[in-house]
């Protein structure tokens, strides 16, 4: 029978999940943008929590590279820098759940990497325009193996990442400016959150620079590491 398609769709990008043969479905992948203190102000900005709310971009489940393997260093750029992430992953659907509610919605967590174009985010950024062309980059968004852990809100753990074995990033998901629970709820203001939906959720101070031929090793305490090789 033939297809009813133009062309062969893409197939459904997916995570190994850990000690499981099944593996995870990936649906959206969203992102939080500046959720430590630190690292906002090393972007030069300063976050009130009191007055502010949490506010987001997204990248295409086809951006998304597994950990262990190599990344392509980014076209169009000369800036390319490594973010270290915290992953949530939503295993249940959930519109306007409260943040009380919130644990319900979670299926494990993993580690990734948000990689981004440095460079042309401040050119777009200064220019009030989005940042699509700086963050939805093709193997930009690493992740690891996802780690079942059902209803648990993760509130504390070291995050560090670590390049050719040298200490770029290092603090504790304590620091997390909106908690998981907080960005669940928020984030599901806007969106009906869905199983395979992952959500990056900020990254700590540190952000810098790769260059090819650079090892990447990123973990986060109590749940796994992501590796990544970049090449040309």
């Amino acid at each position: 029978m033939s297809t009813p398609f133009l062309f062969e769709p893409p197939a459904i990008q997916s995570l190994p999940i850990q000690g499981q043969s099944h593996r995870f479905p990936i649906r959206r992948l969203f992102f939080v943008g500046r959720n430590y203190l630190a690292h906002a102000a090393e972007m030069g900005f300063s976050v009130d929590k009191s007055t502010e709310t949490p506010f987001y971009f997204t990248k295409s489940p086809y951006a998304l590279a597994h950990s262990n393997g190599s990344i392509q260093y980014a076209s169009g750029t000369a800036n390319y820098h490594y973010e270290l992430e915290l992953v949530v992953a939503i295993g249940a659907a959930g519109f306007q759940v409260s943040s009380a509610e919130a644990h319900q919605l979670i299926y494990g967590y993993g580690v990734g990497l948000d990689m981004t174009r440095r460079d042309l985010q401040f050119a777009l950024r200064d220019k009030g325009r989005p940042w699509d062309l700086a963050k939805d980059v093709e193997m930009g968004a690493v992740c690891s193996e996802i780690v079942p852990m059902q209803g648990v809100v993760k509130t504390t753990g070291k995050i560090e990442l670590e390049v050719n074995g040298q200490v770029k990033q290092k603090a504790d998901i304590s620091q997390l400016i909106w908690s998981i629970s907080e960005i669940i709820e928020d984030l599901s203001k806007y969106y009906h959150l869905q199983p395979g939906d992952l959500i990056y959720t900020g990254t700590p101070e540190g952000v810098g620079p790769v260059q090819v031929g650079d090892q990447l090793r990123g973990c986060v305490e109590g749940i796994t590491e992501v590796t990544a090789l970049v090449v040309p």
